[in-house]
């Protein structure tokens, strides 16, 4: 998270406009035999698109749920979702923001059911460490920074948590995954000046939340 989430982002003018539909022209040749081998439900093929994407779509349902277990439950849901609609797919984007589209919407289905339940889980500081790694790896800390890395951490996450999601969604995308305007305006389904609005809001919550830690 960190400095790219929390730093200002110049968003400039805002203007509502179409998402580029890309061609299926444009789809790599790889990328294109891989979509047709699935399609033709080529079980190799399936191997070669989960193992290619099955990281990523585990880290977003990550950094949306925070849940490991549940991350892992919705990846199998993705890919399934995947599996059963690739022979509709039309080069309408690249095939890793279509994948990020149906992980998103299955990430909103199952957080909308949580909301339903009044569940209100948080993954542990321990626990995202497990998963995903040291924040700060290869350098040594000592007690009274890790322990500062482990309060600033915990902040960040529960603000981060307490975004709409759809907020969050558009954060994670843009400063996780580092996706483009347009990529993350397709896989939410909305226009381009919908998804800056929903970044300056989001980034605005967590500078605040920032700004509160540092003046502790």
């Amino acid at each position: 998270m960190g400095e790219a989430i929390i730093g200002l982002a110049s968003i400039g003018d805002i203007r509502l406009k179409q998402v580029r539909v890309v061609g299926w022209s444009e789809v790599g040749g790889r990328e294109a035999a891989l979509i047709e081998r699935c399609a033709a439900g080529d079980e190799t093929a399936y191997t070669e698109l989960v193992a290619e994407h099955q990281r990523m779509v585990v880290q977003l349902a990550m950094n949306l749920l925070g849940d490991h277990d549940e991350a892992l439950d919705l990846s199998q849901e993705v890919f399934l979702r995947v599996f059963r609609t690739i022979s509709r797919f039309r080069g309408q984007s690249s095939l890793r923001t279509w994948i990020y589209r149906i992980a998103v919407n299955q990430a909103r289905n199952r957080h909308r059911f949580w909301r339903r339940r009044h569940r209100d889980d948080q993954v542990s500081l321990d626990a995202h460490v497990e998963a995903h790694g040291d924040m700060m790896p290869g350098r040594e800390a000592g007690p009274d920074r890790v322990l500062a890395q482990k309060e600033l951490a915990t902040r960040l996450q529960r603000a981060l948590d307490g975004l709409p999601f759809d907020q969050r969604t558009a954060i994670v995308l843009r400063e996780v995954d580092g996706l483009s305007y347009d990529e993350i305006a397709f896989s939410l389904g909305v226009a381009v000046g919908t998804v800056k609005s929903r970044l300056t809001r989001a980034r605005q919550a967590l500078r605040q939340e920032l700004r509160e830690v540092r003046t502790a």
